[in-house]
């Protein structure tokens, strides 16, 4: 059953790959929408952006109290510097290409990462941040297709 957008449909025709429906067309290489931003409080700025470059994030600006590096996919991430941090899991997860090999150099690079560990959807590890957050790396599951 199709559901009305109403004078929003217009909207959703001049989004490349998305039909009046708001479904994705089966012909559209690669997903029309992406994560833009995404955000991490860090009680340490300097040491948490040399971190993240450290992992392989691309430097974009760093400031007083934020620093944006970008992740593959042009999504940004932003760190704040804020004094109420707490240690413990990130608000957010990476994925990367090869897992067994990002393990191998963030040991090499001294970061002590957590041993690998099977999941029901993805193998994965963690690496704590200079802040005490502990940032999970995970195998891919692209589909295959463009992202």
């Amino acid at each position: 059953m199709a559901q009305d957008f109403g004078e929003a449909a217009w909207y959703l025709l001049a989004i490349p790959g998305i039909n009046v429906e708001g479904a994705m067309t089966h012909a559209q290489e690669r997903p029309p929408v992406w994560v833009g931003h995404i955000l991490m409080k860090t009680n340490r700025l300097k040491e948490s952006w040399e971190f993240m470059r450290k992992i392989g994030l691309r430097p974009i600006e760093l400031q007083r109290d934020v620093a944006v590096l970008e992740l593959r996919g042009g999504t940004h991430l932003l760190l704040m510097q804020s004094d109420q941090v707490s240690p413990g899991p990130a608000p957010f997860d990476f994925m990367v290409d090869d897992l067994d090999a990002t393990h191998r150099l963030l040991t090499d690079l001294g970061l002590a990462p957590s041993p690998i560990q099977t999941g029901p959807f993805h193998r994965s590890f963690s690496v704590e941040d200079p802040s005490g957050q502990r940032i999970p790396f995970n195998s891919s599951h692209v589909s295959g297709r463009a992202v």
